[in-house]
């Protein structure tokens, strides 16, 4: 009879019976039963007691595997989200100490390894939380079952599991970003390695024995070795975490000591056992070198001083170069057998020693290059250095200088790395005929996987060695390249490899190599050369050049263009996948150095760019079709309007690669980027691919669409660029694309800036759309403003001080009134209005009880400016406007604080144009002949005269000020796009551009005289109250 739950989960109390029932029915293969049952276990996870009880049933071992390997994982996933204290629904202490005090004792006892290994996680979780605080004796425990297990030769199983659970918790423990953890792990360590170490060496000691010199118990030394690999894996990470300065402990001493002589031991057996030892006790032992070789290059990284100071340190690096030399005798291929079509057989295929061999000489080379970095490129650290530190450092410097980098020892190792580990193997031969598209991107890929291969990994450390050994190293590197380079040697792989060289000494060798000599007269033969097996070379080529072009000044483009265009032809039989991809991805460096111009390149942009995107099309690998999307990219970017005739055919070449593309997201982020290089370039002729490139962009910034979050940025760039290239005829093809901006006006969003910008860009294309639509940007406009953010609030400012000017140009007063009427609906007039009176509290209040507002000078200016706008537009619709935003206050109040704050603000504005725009505003309030407003005459004096001064050369002079465009067609600029045209339509009616200064403020004066009365009642009333020192400035103009 089948359990399933289908009532509530309140009404199933939680019991162990339950429980138990509901994890069968979770674990059984019945979808409904999972579902329901999963639903419950979901609803007790919050109840107290489910944690200890799913415990309790882990604990039984006679009940089902799967049923057990559920508990656990509930345990252990319960312990990330309910154990800390702080967690909603924590679990209680009384709970946490029940589960505490058994996981250890029974972690040891779990015969099942798997539920072992998820114990053990689920200690080192608790551990990562409670240590040492709230569970002070968890190492101690661990150590304590440890010591327990190691005494007893019938407890095999207990000491895997002890192990297990020690490794774990010191993984957890030794990445705690607390220090406290940290020191704590350090507190115990002695004690932890002692015990660890004794451990480690008894069983090593026994296995070895055993393999030696033979004996009865096998099975015992089988233990004793898969033991002992455990065992080194824990003392590895301890040795790493377990001490800041490793080499200030004598146990630590000790320990590298032994494992010094460990290592070179186990190579010999390995080396002398590979016919034999038992393959499996082969494998294993190299996992004991393995281990050892990682300490070695971990320690280097995380403590290089205290690794130096090691004994025999130094030494151990010298060991693994001679093994890295030994290795370099047999690495390289010396012949084309079996390339191009050849007959042959790789000799190494069988040779059962290389992979580990390969290991080990990858992780000296490794640690090579950690030793010049200490001597070089040592690490800064922020962290206070005692002088016993310093003097360390400055030891071990000295130490790897003097004894292990010698100028001798440089020279043997860049003769060695170049000669023999720059060669292509048998095995790459191999891949570069079968797989070359992945071959290829391994070899020359933008990953970071050089560290994984023994010849990137050769290429770095040389490229080091020849940036610190220049003077040593330079005269050697240029001896053997004068002997191979000729195109009488055909040595491919020495030429090949010394070729490399040179490619990657570019930065150094710039001055010493007359460049475009070899160019000429051997690498431009050798790349049309026909023989067998030169493809190697024009691969070769072809880096080198994409080596050297960034970096040489003056070399011959043209050939270098021409070079490429061969190496891209497919008809050459010699130009295989891999020549024309690296071609293809090297082409990148050549076109995109400052020296690159449009007319060297045109003769061959036609060829070159039709093999290009042949090429991209008969690709299949995405990394390489994206790498060469990225040199299409640089290349539509660096040929600028010369791609005109080309872009149907790259349009034609995109559309289905977007389809193709799917979800490769970063495909699809090449592509975007490709299409907006191309518009640009294309400007007004863009409009022709709207109808293709505008769904793309829809289904790209989509809020609803899943691709949105990866795709987002490009597509705004791309919408940026079809905006600022596209004719006024094509304006309505846009404009659909307006609602996408709504979603991104929100605070927060990382699209905010980008979105306001492209707002004013549509008020400037597309002004009549935008003002019918006005009131739904609103909202977001107003939250913007109440945020505060400067960059943000002047964008928005921006934009309706451009929409009440393009109101006014297209539908005048009326439309401005609709306008007006939206930005008092939504409170944008209000918030404007707030924030100028909280201004104006903070000006006039003082003292430790002083108002204070968050309105900064420049966002106060623009506050300023759109009340111009509205002021000089329409007085009266202005006095409208700002009753209507204040209803609660009587106008005289209102109208006084925001003339007293406007006057007293415009000693701030330093911008001429915003200075001028308030001038005219306020000086336009004139003709309302209000007494508020003559009452600032002496103000508004001396803000014409500061204004005057700064817009005109001379104070007296008769031509209009500097602001006035005397000559607006000269705005036009050539291939004006219509963005630029509405921004230039704007400039030109606007009357800081249109109204010249002195002759605005006569006519607003005469009209204040004639509403007061006549020149002798404006003198006898308003003129004579205005300071005489003021008026006879005034009167200078």
């Amino acid at each position: 009879m089948s359990f399933s739950i289908e009532v509530p989960g309140e009404a199933n109390p939680l019991s162990v019976q339950t429980l138990y029932h509901t994890l069968t029915a979770a674990s059984s293969t019945d979808p409904q039963q999972i579902k329901s049952a999963t639903l419950q276990l979901q609803n007790w996870e919050k109840q107290p007691g489910y944690y200890s009880s799913l415990q309790i049933i882990f604990l039984d071992t006679s009940l089902p595997v799967e049923v057990r390997y559920l508990c656990i994982i509930q345990l252990k996933n319960g312990i990330d989200r309910y154990w800390r204290k702080t967690a909603p629904n924590a679990i209680k202490k009384d709970e946490k100490n029940q589960i505490r005090e058994r996981c250890i004792e029974s972690g040891t006892k779990e015969p099942d390894a798997r539920l072992a290994l998820q114990n053990a996680l689920m200690v080192a979780k608790i551990i990562r939380h409670e240590y040492p605080i709230d569970w002070p004796e968890a190492i101690s425990a661990i150590v304590s079952n440890l010591r327990l297990a190691s005494q007893s030769i019938h407890s095999t199983m207990e000491l895997a599991r002890a192990l297990t659970i020690l490794l774990e918790a010191i993984k957890e423990l030794s990445t705690a970003r607390i220090q406290r953890t940290r020191a704590s792990l350090q507190a115990a360590a002695v004690e932890v390695l002692q015990v660890l170490g004794k451990i480690y060496f008894d069983k090593v000691q026994t296995w070895t024995s055993f393999f030696r010199h033979g004996g009865d118990d096998e099975g015992g030394a089988i233990d004793s070795i898969e033991q002992s690999l455990l065992a080194l894996r824990v003392l590895r990470r301890l040795l790493i975490a377990g001490w800041d300065f490793p080499n200030r402990s004598p146990e630590v001493q000790h320990v590298w000591v032994l494992l010094i002589n460990h290592f070179h031991d186990m190579l010999s057996l390995a080396a002398d056992g590979s016919s034999s030892l038992h393959k499996s006790v082969q494998l294993l032992v190299e996992k004991h070198l393995r281990q050892i070789a990682k300490l070695h290059l971990n320690l280097a990284k995380n403590h290089p001083a205290g690794f130096v100071l090691l004994p025999g340190s130094t030494q151990l690096v010298s060991a693994y170069w001679s093994l890295i030399a030994r290795l370099g005798e047999t690495f390289g291929s010396h012949a084309l057998a079996g390339f191009g079509g050849q007959n042959g057989k790789d000799k190494d295929t069988d040779d059962s020693n290389v992979p580990i061999m390969e290991y080990l000489s990858l992780k000296g080379l490794l640690l090579l290059r950690e030793c010049v970095k200490m001597v070089f490129n040592p690490a800064q650290t922020f962290k206070y250095q005692q002088a016993q530190d310093k003097d360390e450092k400055a030891r071990s410097r000295q130490l790897i200088k003097g004894d292990l980098l010698t100028e001798d020892f440089a020279q043997a190792t860049m003769q060695t790395l170049m000669t023999q580990f720059f060669v292509l193997r048998p095995q790459d031969l191999r891949e570069w005929e079968e797989q070359p598209e992945e071959w290829e991107r391994r070899e020359e890929g933008e990953d970071d996987i050089w560290e994984f291969s023994i010849r990137s990994c050769a290429e770095k450390l040389f490229l080091e060695l020849m940036l610190n050994y220049k003077v040593q190293l330079v005269p050697k590197l240029l001896s053997v390249f004068g002997n191979v380079a000729s195109t009488q040697n055909t040595n491919i792989f020495l030429k090949d490899s010394v070729y490399g060289a040179i490619g990657l000494g570019a930065a150094v060798l710039e001055d010493e190599i007359d460049f475009n000599s070899f160019l000429n007269e051997t690498l431009a033969r050798e790349v049309q050369a026909n023989q067998p097996g030169y493809n190697i070379l024009r691969r070769r080529i072809a880096i080198v050049l994409g080596k050297w072009l960034p970096v040489k000044e003056g070399l011959d483009r043209p050939l270098v263009y021409q070079i490429f265009q061969h190496l891209l032809d497919k008809q050459d039989p010699l130009n295989d996948m891999v020549v024309r991809i690296t071609a293809g991805r090297q082409l990148k460096n050549i076109i995109s150095p400052f020296e690159f111009t449009i007319e060297g390149f045109r003769p061959y942009c036609a060829t070159v760019l039709g093999h290009l995107m042949a090429l991209i099309e008969e690709v299949e690998l995405g990394e390489t079709k994206l790498a060469l999307l990225s040199t299409l990219s640089t290349l539509v970017q660096s040929v600028e309007d010369g791609i005109v005739p080309f872009a149907d055919h790259i349009i034609s070449l995109l559309h289905p690669l977007w389809e193709q593309a799917g979800t490769e997201f970063l495909m699809k982020q090449s592509i975007l980027g490709i299409l907006s290089s191309l518009m640009s370039s294309m400007k007004g002729n863009s409009r022709k691919y709207h109808s293709l490139i505008i769904p793309l962009i829809d289904s790209s910034v989509d809020i609803s669409s899943e691709t949105r979050i990866y795709l987002l940025d490009d597509a705004m760039d791309l919408w940026a660029t079809v905006l600022q290239q596209t004719p006024a005829a094509g304006i309505a093809d846009v404009v659909p694309l307006v609602p996408h901006l709504f979603p991104m006006l929100e605070v927060g969003s990382e699209t905010l800036r980008r979105a306001l910008e492209m707002t004013e860009t549509y008020v400037y294309l597309a002004p009549s759309q935008m003002l019918a639509s006005f009131s739904f940007f609103l909202p977001s406009f107003v939250g913007l403003l109440e945020h505060g953010k400067r960059e943000a609030t002047g964008l928005v400012l921006a934009i309706v001080d451009r929409a009440i000017q393009s109101a006014l140009k297209l539908g005048g007063k009326d439309a401005l009134t609709t306008l007006a009427s939206q930005l008092l609906q939504f409170n944008l007039l209000q918030t404007i209005m707030a924030g100028l009176r909280g201004a104006h509290e903070a000006h006039e209040s003082s003292g430790p009880n002083r108002s204070k507002t968050w309105l900064d000078v420049l966002v106060e200016t623009d506050y300023l400016s759109i009340l111009s706008r509205l002021t000089l537009a329409s007085p009266h619709l202005f006095l409208d406007a700002i009753q209507a935003a204040v209803p609660n206050e009587e106008f005289n109040v209102t109208i006084k604080w925001l003339l007293s704050e406007w006057f007293g603000h415009l000693d701030n504005v330093s911008h001429p144009e915003k200075k001028k725009l308030s001038c005219l505003a306020l000086t336009a309030l004139l003709q309302t002949g209000q007494p508020w407003m003559v009452l600032h005459l002496q103000e508004l004096m001396a803000v014409w005269t500061e204004t005057a001064l700064d817009l005109y050369d001379e104070p007296d002079s008769t031509e209009a000020d500097c602001l006035v465009y005397k000559d607006p067609q000269s705005l036009e600029g050539e291939d004006e796009t219509a963005e630029k045209e509405g921004e230039r339509k704007l400039l030109l009616i606007d009357p800081v551009h249109q109204l010249d200064l002195k002759s605005f403020i006569r006519s607003q004066l005469e009209c204040a005289i004639s509403a007061s009365g006549g020149i002798e009642v404006f003198q006898a009333e308003w003129l004579v109250n205005v300071d005489g020192d003021v008026l006879q400035e005034f009167g200078k103009l």
